[in-house]
């Protein structure tokens, strides 16, 4: 699955795969499944995105300072990628952040994402747990954590729409700063 956005991004969404409803029918990340309303409704209420967005990749939905990715390249059985196919996918991820010449923020979605950053920039994940809400400085980035914007999670409230985001408000406030 290609990622999602321009070269000149300062902001990095790594999320975990690609859906089987969503990404793998449509051919962009998040799009088509409920992750993709969340997540879009959020870029664009925080000023990342603009357009319409109706889950189709000619909707006119355009990213603004923004790259999405994922962790993991392909549709993993059952959306839970093995730790084999993670560690596969790890050198795509560091190639995608080493080609934002400009990304100072990173937001991953997920604690496989969290874990997938931390191992493409190098980095012992002891030093840098995942919390929903957490922020890592790593070297010139910052890692900001959230959960997943799955159905599953906010069917069973473990993420709200206002936590998602309160994650997006201070990436949008740290990213106004730099």
């Amino acid at each position: 699955m290609p990622s999602f956005g321009k070269a000149s991004a300062r902001l990095l969404i790594v999320g975990l795969a690609p859906g089987v409803q969503g990404a793998n029918r449509t051919g962009r990340p998040f799009t088509g499944d409920f992750a993709g309303d969340l997540l879009f409704a959020t870029l664009k209420e925080y000023g990342f995105a603009g357009g319409v967005y109706r889950a189709d990749p000619h909707d006119g939905l355009a990213l603004k300072d923004v790259m999405i990715s994922n962790a993991v390249r392909c549709v993993p059985p059952q959306n839970k990628p093995l730790p084999a196919e993670i560690r596969a996918c790890n050198g795509f991820l560091r190639t995608r952040i080493d080609m934002l010449r400009e990304v100072k923020a990173i937001v991953a979605l997920g604690r496989v994402a969290h874990d997938g950053v931390l191992s493409a920039l190098e980095v012992r994940k002891a030093l840098h747990p995942f919390a929903h809400g957490a922020e890592h400085e790593i070297g010139a980035l910052r890692l900001f954590d959230s959960y997943h914007c799955s159905r599953y999670n906010t069917n069973t409230g473990v993420l709200t729409p206002e936590m998602f985001g309160q994650v997006f408000q201070r990436v949008r406030a740290y990213l106004n700063s730099r």
